[in-house]
């Protein structure tokens, strides 16, 4: 979408006064100089400036000072960035970079943006969900990444580095945080020597506990913070050119999440659907639109989310000659996480997702096991800074659970389809009231049912219905790759950097067990009502009637396999593939204050295997192909004024194919490959030094993100969901984004104190997979998060108060179809606002 006029209008009047107060000559008099930034985005230490990446890197005080308490805060401070999640954040929590992102909710679909953690690969957004503790450095990259940080990094990359252990002193941290919604949050940590200046540790520990800002009409609160998390590293000096840095992490979390905003109800409840159904007029959405928005409030019964992992690495460093280190990394890594969802997301018994009293006491959980390894030798000579290297991983992932339908099944299919969808076509089919149907009796005895649903159900109520689905899938993938910078002359540079990839996934899905005897009877009748009316002016409706009914009654989360035509279908299947990732970046130094770079990358993300029960009904494949992006980027860094301001700035052009898609369409998670998918825009990052006390970040993105018209690759037969995307934005692809951030530090008397605040501001984005409705676009908003602290001189201690979102905007980030409750549409929530008070102590 265009960005309107006036919108245009407020973005320059922004930059327009932010530069008025950047450039006053008799301010930058007083101002010292902006310390050198070094990052890792090339796995080698560079200047921040230097480097010829577009990488947004982040400090502790950075992180702090911005209310940064894990991923999903991070957008605060990087401006290209944000991340969303759906029913569950272990499994449905989608990252994006310039507006391009993988959507989740489905453990086959791996992510665009990869995160990194001590420079071990995090497979899942949900792994990485953790609280960021005892951080020395975020850094976001942007744009492809593959030939550096392998699979799966195609629009971009995160990586959290820890602190390392303190060889020569002891130090000890405390920061213990209260604030509002009853939240509590402790971190605490030591490190120091353990053997003179050979063996040093360092361990940190985590506690959050959180009320939910989500009520429900039920009394079910949704989006608590119940976690903790554990740290601990030891670093052996082997030798003055070796040491070895293990580390190991263990955190779970039980938590209360996620349930949605209903802001959209379906027609039939205009109509009177439920109540003649025997359910409440509202047939269970007591909250709707923009009220149930302003008091937080949903409609759902409770929804439990919880996860545990436990993660174990090993890197050695050794510098084998003078100019030459090599460097091994090895991880294993379990992550486990449980999901109770109450998916229908109203108040009645209608159906829930995961839960193992109504799935006949067969638990849902998603079991992942990752073990890694690289291996890279890096060396400088005169003229060249070479790396090679080898990556091997391999994953396994068991996962299961499924739907049970519950006491007000049959009724609300009674208001959605009886009452309401068939209401136009119950008067002609009278007229097919003489077919007999399979299960005894004729149409008849249906039309004139209490509850036709049972009725068509052959007389059974589907209550009490499920299916317990399983999926496994084994995967394996190694690279070898070569990164190499050639330096014709000291202001000339030629990166070329080359890996291959060789993908391997074998997986498949079957059934533990299944009880559903009214979707054998529905489908046997509906087969007897379409063949009746075959041939008969009537047999559209004949089709229509027996059709809908079926699907109802075999919504296909809930339906035996491998039983009827249209119901799931088990299978086991295979994914290879294998590609040459590449980039070639030339880059030049003006000076010591400027340099510029132009790039041209051919980026790669993993097909693989919809681990879905609905991935092979029809005989439907369940691969979907691999991702690729051809992306140009030409980027500028200077230090201006003295280096009392840092500019960066990058333009960027890619083409993506075979874009992945998950789309739920309200009975069925669709896994699809668009053709063809844009992304171009320009962004710039400032860091100002105003004075010795007065500091300023800005960034903004401009970014068109999007499917364009002929996104179907010119293919007449394309599938309606590929086609209807074409024209469209993607989904939470913002045009504008903006932040700033202003911080003061001073002293009075025997104190320090400093005042902080961060500002970002997103325009109009559409939150659907789909278009839709004016309901699927979430307005332009903002997010202002201010903080103070006084604390002592040396910052042994600090006492801080703050408030984050303190304007308390209402931000929708996903909006969905309500599983069976034709027209209904919801939408996941961002935080609104909290405050507190937090006290840190630095020994």
């Amino acid at each position: 979408m265009t960005v309107t006029r006036n919108v245009r209008s407020r973005v320059c009047a922004f930059l327009l006064s932010f530069s008025w107060l950047l450039f006053p000559a008799h301010i930058w008099a007083e101002a010292g100089v902006i310390e050198e930034i070094f990052v890792t985005a090339t796995k080698r230490e560079e200047s921040l400036q230097e480097v010829p990446v577009a990488v947004t890197a982040l400090s502790p005080q950075d992180l702090e000072r911005a209310g940064v308490k894990d991923l999903r805060d991070l957008d605060t401070v990087a401006t290209s960035f944000n991340m969303n999640s759906s029913q569950t954040e272990t499994g449905g929590s989608t990252l994006r970079i310039r507006g391009v992102g993988t959507t989740g909710n489905n453990t086959g679909l791996e992510s665009a943006v990869g995160v990194f953690l001590d420079g071990v690969y995090l497979s899942r957004p949900g792994v990485a969900l953790g609280d960021l503790v005892d951080v020395e450095q975020i850094e976001v990259l942007r744009g492809p990444q593959g030939t550096l940080f392998g699979r799966n990094t195609s629009a971009g990359a995160i990586s959290i580095y820890t602190k390392k252990p303190n060889s020569t002193d002891n130090e000890y941290f405390t920061n213990l945080t209260a604030g509002n919604y009853d939240s509590v949050n402790v971190q605490a940590g030591a490190s120091g020597p353990l053997s003179g200046e050979t063996l040093s540790y360092r361990v940190s520990a985590a506690v959050r506990d959180q009320s939910g800002f989500l009520e429900s009409t039920t009394g079910a609160e949704s989006r608590t913070r119940n976690r903790y998390s554990l740290r601990g590293q030891l670093l052996w000096d082997l030798s003055p050119n070796a040491d070895l840095r293990v580390i190991a992490d263990h955190s779970d979390a039980d938590e209360e999440c996620c349930d949605a905003i209903v802001i959209q109800d379906s027609p039939a409840r205009l109509l009177g659907a439920f109540g003649r159904a025997g359910l409440p007029p509202h047939g269970g959405i007591q909250a709707l639109a923009d009220p149930a928005l302003e008091d937080l409030e949903s409609n759902a019964g409770q929804f439990k989310n919880g996860a545990e992992q436990t993660g174990l690495s090993a890197e050695l460093s050794w510098d084998v000659m003078e100019d030459a280190s090599l460097t091994w990394l090895v991880s294993w890594r379990e992550y486990e996480s449980t999901s109770e969802q109450e998916s229908d997301f109203v108040s009645t018994e209608f159906f829930t997702g995961n839960k193992a009293s109504d799935l006949g006491g067969f638990p849902g959980y998603t079991n992942i096991e990752t073990v890694t390894s690289e291996l890279r030798l890096t060396g400088d000579s005169e003229r060249i800074s070479w790396m090679v290297g080898a990556y091997i991983s391999d994953e396994q992932i068991h996962t299961q659970g499924g739907v049970g339908l519950g006491a007000d099944f049959a009724k609300h299919t009674d208001a959605i389809l009886w009452n309401f969808a068939f209401a136009p076509l119950l008067g002609p089919a009278q007229g097919l009231a003489g077919i007999p149907l399979a299960t005894g009796g004729t149409f008849a005895d249906v039309l004139a049912a209490d509850s036709p649903t049972i009725a068509f159900a052959g007389g059974i109520d589907p209550a009490g219905s499920y299916a317990q689905n399983v999926f496994t899938q084994d995967g394996q993938s190694w690279s070898l790759f070569t990164h190499n910078t050639i330096y014709f002359t000291e202001d000339i540079g030629l990166l070329v950097g080359l890996r291959w990839v060789d993908e391997q996934k074998d997986g498949d899905f079957n059934q533990a067990g299944a009880f559903n005897p009214g979707c054998i009877n529905a489908a046997r009748n509906a087969g007897a009502l379409i063949a009746g009316s075959a041939g008969t002016p009537l047999a559209t409706a004949g089709r229509t009637i027996g059709g809908f009914s079926a699907a109802y009654l075999c919504f296909p989360f809930a339906a035996p396999a491998d039983t009827l035509p249209g119901r799931p279908e088990t299978w086991t299947d295979s994914y290879e593939d294998d590609e040459l990732v590449y980039t070639v970046k030339l880059s030049y130094d003006f000076n010591e204050m400027a340099s510029a770079y132009v790039s041209f990358t051919h980026g790669f993300k993993s097909g693989g295997l919809n681990l879905d029960s609905t991935a092979a009904i029809g005989s439907a494949s369940p691969v979907f192909n691999a991702e690729t992006n051809d992306a140009w980027e030409l980027g500028l860094k200077t230090q201006l004024f003295d280096n009392r301001i840092r500019a960066n700035f990058a333009v960027w052009d890619y083409a993506l194919e075979d874009f992945q898609v998950l789309e739920f369409t309200g009975v069925q998670f669709m896994t699809f490959n668009v053709p063809e998918a844009v992304s171009q825009g320009a962004e710039v990052e400032l860091m100002a030094l105003i004075s010795e006390q007065l500091t300023a970040n800005f960034g903004y993105t401009y970014a068109q993100s999007e499917y364009p018209n002929d996104c179907a690759g010119g293919d007449p037969n394309a599938a309606t969901s590929v086609s209807n995307l074409c024209g469209h934005p993607l989904t939470n692809s913002p045009e504008n984004t903006l932040t700033l951030g202003l911080g003061y530090d001073g002293f009075v008397g025997n104190f320090a104190y400093f005042l902080a605040g961060n500002y970002r501001w997103v325009d109009e984005r559409r939150t659907s997979t789909q278009p839709g409705l004016d309901w699927d676009y979430s307005d332009e908003n903002f997010r202002l998060n201010l903080r103070a602290g006084l604390g002592s001189q040396n910052e042994n201690w600090m006492i801080e108060v703050w408030g984050n979102n303190v304007t308390d905007e209402r931000v929708r980030n996903l909006t969905f179809n309500v599983p069976l409750r034709s027209g209904a549409r919801a939408s996941f929530l961002e935080a609104p606002r909290t405050y507190g008070v937090t006290l840190r102590t630095r020994f």
